[in-house]
């Protein structure tokens, strides 16, 4: 079959006003580029002649300024799911102008399926390779490829020659069934392949393919300081110490590591520490500390979604993928975080918070409480089932004027019954065992700043007495604080407590 090639603007002209669109990729790896750009041009010009145009946006991850960025400054978005971390999107959501469903990323494809989020009239799917007969080859992620593919009525292609061809190959494409009868998922080590290496599709639903070669819209990241090393330090240690006791096998267990600056530094802590044997991942995005422990052989394998790592470093992955391809692979998003395999394989979770309180609750998503900062990823999807969960942030934030540690989360991602270990550059609190009361003196003792330790054990002593302490009036007493004063220290819980 003979494929149609047009622009960027004839294959968004292809989508219509209030139609669901779904995009391939997981974070900016393998997200369209150039369709979502043009389509907020379409929807700019339209606005201007006073007619409607927004689009509903369902993808595997969070996207690129191309997409997410683009498309809510043009107004162009109606609704959106399932995870997002870009700014502008991000204003728009906390300003209403967007309705944001934030759903567990491993969720993503059956809600779909299900029927939960709607119909997908077009997908939008970056490929590196397309044959005639339908197999789409995609690129440095996949999400809900396979999927929004079949579901989609049509499909457009973007075949982005900034992406090697050597890509082909590395990709292991399987989708689950509909409940009931499902078949259980036959992953029992990371390196498993149990699918195809690319999407089979009917040639005839592709309407549309775009040439472009525009490279992924990666993210930089800091330079590690003090804090990020300490903690890194901290679960290196923490993990050390559980294999020395035997609670972790000899041989290590599977990791999971979430995205950003600290768990970079965790990564590059366990890279380190040679008391830690060569180990494995079993995760949802690979960034650039993975590959480079890979390159060293402390890391054995990586089984991914995305691999979510800066241009030069995914270019020396493509330069040296004779060497790369046996010791990664691309899931779609909901085996890469299927909680059943992360729980039968014994995966270890390693995830940013924004808060804890006292009692082991994580808040990873809203700023206190109600300004939406991230999505809960795929965090969840790993924690709840992993054999061990870890959550780790810094003791403060802004200045010192916030503290992390707090006696009531301002919204809860993850309760106490899920997080087993809270790690800050102050500490470890292993959560696991405990009672309500262990685990607040746990957490204030081990991982609290000092300027915040007497703060949190004063408001046990004004808390009302059962099995978990609190003062119903003051719990959110220190973000009310910081709402009115800008400094958290500055709490004096009398004013709560009349």
């Amino acid at each position: 079959m003979s494929y149609n090639f047009m622009t960027a603007a004839e294959a968004a002209s292809l989508i219509n006003d209030g139609d669901i669109i779904a995009l391939s990729g997981f974070t900016p790896a393998g997200s369209p580029k150039a369709v979502t750009a043009a389509l907020a041009e379409r929807a700019e010009a339209m606005h201007a002649k006073g007619e409607s145009f927004q689009v509903g946006i369902i993808t595997g991850a969070s996207t690129g300024d191309s997409c997410d960025g683009i498309l809510a400054r043009a107004h162009a978005i109606k609704f959106r799911a399932p995870y997002t971390t870009n700014v502008d999107f991000r204003k728009a959501v906390n300003n209403g102008e967007i309705n944001y469903t934030d759903i567990h990323l491993s969720q993503v494809a059956q809600r779909l399926r299900s029927g939960f989020l709607g119909h997908v009239s077009t997908a939008i799917i970056e490929a590196c390779e397309l044959t005639e007969d339908g197999r789409i080859f995609l690129t440095a992620g996949v999400g809900i490829s396979p999927t929004i593919a079949r579901l989609a009525d049509k499909i457009i292609i973007e075949l982005n020659a900034a992406h090697s061809k050597t890509m082909i190959g590395i990709h292991d494409i399987y989708e689950m069934e509909r409940p009931p009868y499902r078949r259980p998922v036959p992953v029992v080590r990371p390196s498993d392949r149990i699918g195809l290496p690319y999407i089979q599709v009917d040639p005839a639903k592709i309407v549309g393919v775009v040439e472009v070669n525009l490279p992924d819209e990666a993210r930089g990241f800091s330079e590690p300081d003090p804090i990020t090393d300490k903690i890194g330090q901290n679960v290196a240690e923490f993990l050390a110490a559980d294999m020395k006791r035997g609670i972790i096998p000899s041989t290590f267990l599977p990791l999971q590591s979430g995205v950003g600056n600290i768990a970079n530094a965790v990564l590059s802590a366990l890279g380190k520490d040679q008391s830690i044997p060569p180990f494995e991942m079993y995760t949802e995005v690979i960034q650039n500390s993975v590959i480079k422990l890979i390159k060293e052989g402390r890391i054995k394998f990586g089984s991914t979604c995305s691999l979510t790592v800066t241009n030069d470093c995914l270019q020396d992955i493509y330069d040296n993928m004779d060497f790369f391809r046996h010791k990664l692979v691309l899931r779609p998003s909901e085996i890469s975080n299927c909680p059943e395999v992360v729980r039968r394989i014994g995966v270890i979770s390693m995830n940013t918070a924004i808060e804890a309180d006292i009692y082991g609750n994580v808040n990873s998503t809203h700023i206190c409480g109600t300004k939406m900062m991230n999505g809960i990823g795929g965090s969840g999807d790993f924690t709840r089932s992993a054999y061990i969960s870890i959550f780790s942030c810094p003791s403060t934030a802004k200045g010192g004027c916030i503290s992390s540690i707090v006696p009531m989360v301002s919204h809860l991602d993850h309760s106490e019954h899920s997080v087993n270990v809270i790690i800050t550059e102050q500490g470890v609190a292993d959560l696991r065992g405990k009672s309500p009361m262990e685990r607040a003196k746990a957490v204030i003792e081990n991982c609290a700043h000092p300027d915040y330790k007497q703060l949190l054990w004063d408001y046990l002593k004004i808390s009302n007495k059962g099995q978990t302490w609190h003062s119903l009036s003051a719990a959110l007493g220190m973000h009310q604080v910081f709402l009115k004063k800008g400094d958290m220290r500055l709490t004096d819980w009398a004013e709560f407590n009349q």
